[in-house]
């Protein structure tokens, strides 16, 4: 089964409102005659507006790269699924690793965000991956494995089916070390098999895998040449439109 590319940029923390809005000015002309590729840009949440403004006329999507799992309430400093639709967020960042290793978040209370997001008509893009010791001491599939397991409890097929998996080793987030196409896309076959032996083949023929880590221009075509990897989930490439716009066209 051909799956449709997905391309997506995480932001991260940076940014204005102006910095956004050139942005967009500037990456839509570059990508008008893409065809067979989706484009996703997630912005922190005081951008979501402008990126939203700008991609008008487009079929760039938007997500967010965080939400809390609660409707509404006394949690300061927290932003609810309803209010990511509002701003007509279509995709959320869920469980980076930047979330589980600098704030804390555990497998329990990103399942809790991916139902969450399920129920309020966000589809989770949910990254899982080792840090740099796991690896080395041979433990990625059952980091990988445990992380799926936990972090996908009570999700129903024809939700999986929808939503987007990016295996994000920790060691290459941000440090300009990469996976091997041999190691991407042997992580993301695990993560296939995974789902298929849980919910099926079509299923699992469905759901769309990217990898994330150190992902460039220069770099891409190499893992979009791997059968079961289904796109990237970029950081730093993805902070310039000329950048980002190469990687759409892998």
């Amino acid at each position: 089964m051909t799956r449709r590319p997905l391309i997506a940029a995480n932001w991260k923390m940076h940014k204005t409102n102006q910095e956004a809005k050139d942005f967009m000015k500037e990456l839509l002309p570059l990508i008008s005659d893409l065809k067979d590729v989706d484009v996703l840009v997630c912005p922190p949440f005081t951008l979501i507006s402008s990126v939203d403004q700008g991609r008008e006329g487009s079929k760039v999507l938007l997500g967010a790269q965080n939400m809390y799992f609660e409707e509404k309430g006394a949690f300061t400093g927290e932003v609810a699924p309803a209010m990511l639709k509002d701003l007509n967020c279509e995709f959320v960042i869920l469980g980076h690793s930047e979330r589980r290793w600098i704030f804390g978040e555990n497998d329990e209370l990103i399942n809790k965000k991916v139902i969450s997001a399920f129920e309020h008509d966000l589809i989770p893009v949910l990254c899982v991956g080792e840090k740099l010791e796991e690896r080395e001491n041979g433990q990625t599939e059952q980091v990988i494995l445990k992380q799926l397991e936990n972090d996908l409890k009570g999700v129903t097929e024809d939700h999986l089916k929808n939503m987007v998996i990016a295996y994000e080793p920790v060691w290459a987030i941000g440090t300009g070390k990469n996976a091997s196409e041999k190691d991407a896309k042997e992580a993301c076959d695990l993560i296939r098999e995974f789902i298929h032996s849980r919910f099926g083949s079509e299923t699992s023929d469905k759901v769309r895998i990217l990898y994330g880590g150190s992902v460039k221009p220069e770099n891409v075509s190499m893992y979009m040449a791997q059968e079961g990897i289904d796109g990237a989930l970029v950081g730093g490439a993805s902070l310039k439109a000329d950048s980002f716009a190469k990687l759409t066209k892998f």
